[in-house]
């Protein structure tokens, strides 16, 4: 029984990354298009603030897509997931929404919130590249 639960985990995490790869392949060709269009939107070769806005915060969604891919595949391979990969995902996720936030909009308990998350999302990176170092030692 435990070997067809296995097998049927590693068969879900196989399939959950082709279709983690598609959507990621299908949003690049997005985000190409999206330059593509703010490029020749008049002015020509211009991007507004707001544009860059838009593509930046969708080019992180991509990247947050490419960790979660090399996260799933770390565990396909070796049937544990990695600490610090989950911790670089949330500390990219994070930059997303303050590079998308505008703070005229949020209240400051939220703001605040976030910026303790980000400060506890870092500490624990600290902390786990310590350990790493301390183990390779």
């Amino acid at each position: 029984m435990e070997t067809l639960l296995t097998k049927a985990q590693k068969l879900i995490a196989v399939v959950l990354g082709v279709l983690l790869i598609l959507v990621v392949t299908l949003s690049t060709v997005h985000l190409g298009f999206l330059i593509a269009q703010e490029i020749w939107k008049p002015p020509r070769f211009l991007i507004p603030v707001q544009g860059l806005l838009d593509i930046f915060s969708f080019f992180l969604l991509i990247l947050i897509g490419v960790e979660l891919l090399e996260t799933l595949k770390a565990y396909v391979k070796k049937d544990v997931i990695h600490v610090r990969l989950v911790i670089e995902v949330a500390l990219i996720a994070m930059a997303r929404k303050v590079i998308v936030l505008e703070p005229d909009h949020v209240a400051g308990p939220i703001l605040f919130g976030m910026a303790a998350l980000i400060l506890a999302l870092s500490v624990a990176f600290y902390f786990e590249r310590q350990s790493h170092r301390e183990e390779r030692s």
